[in-house]
């Protein structure tokens, strides 16, 4: 597979999950008799695009099982930080001695066991001429504003508004700038587009489909698992 076809894939991986609670860091508790984040992984690398996988895990991690490599392909860790953006980051940086900083790469969440192939296949296709590229979902639900107690004050329009998915995908050095630029002014990104967008670009959303859930919530982990035995 050519250089240009083969896309690495950064999985940020150090945090805890405080909404599922408990010990053990949400990444690493069963769907399936299968740590979560071993599912993720394992859909990825089985991806014939992605090249290899650079997971990054927190300092004190204890959970991690060396996995050196899936389907025939690469599984490097670094250490990251305490926010999303700074385990991306570190991913990024890490990734430099392996990949150019003109190349596109993708970014993961750890927490999204779901994703389909066919939604990456189409990330990919579409996002490489736009030179960058999100799977997103437009919004379809009513949209309230609620004040400080939670009642609805106001219906908010819902035309043009999307729910940000991953993988989101940049050129490596485009996106190590737009996040270095946003931690410069303690601008918090919650995720890559949105460094991206402050950085000037505007991402491609590229439609992906509702199932590429988020596992937040215990309650999640029964329908992730209801999925996983029905999608390809």
């Amino acid at each position: 597979m050519a250089t240009t076809d083969a896309l690495w894939c950064v999985v940020p991986a150090a945090g805890r999950g405080a909404r599922v609670g408990g010990e053990v860091p949400k990444q690493y508790l069963p769907i399936a008799g299968k740590p979560m984040l071993l599912h993720t992984l394992e859909r990825l690398a089985a991806h014939p695009r992605i090249a290899g996988l650079m997971v990054v895990l927190a300092s004190d991690d204890s959970y991690w099982s060396s996995v050196p490599e899936l389907v025939g392909k690469p599984v490097l860790t670094v250490c990251g930080g305490a926010e999303r953006a700074d385990s991306v980051l570190a991913g990024l940086r890490a990734l430099r001695a392996r990949v150019d900083d003109g190349n596109l790469v993708l970014v993961h969440d750890a927490a999204r066991p779901c994703v389909r192939a066919d939604d990456i296949s189409r990330l990919i296709e579409q996002g490489i001429p736009a030179g960058g590229a999100l799977l997103a979902a437009p919004l379809r639900d009513t949209l309230k504003r609620a004040d400080e107690r939670n009642h609805a004050i106001a219906t908010e329009p819902r035309d043009a508004r999307w729910r940000a998915l991953t993988p989101q995908m940049f050129r490596l050095g485009e996106l190590v700038a737009a996040i270095e630029a946003a931690r410069a002014v303690d601008i918090v990104v919650t995720d890559e587009a949105m460094a991206m967008e402050l950085a000037g670009h505007k991402p491609l959303l590229v439609e992906g489909s509702e199932d590429n859930i988020k596992v937040t919530t215990p309650a999640d982990f029964a329908l992730a698992e209801f999925l996983l035995s029905r999608i390809d």
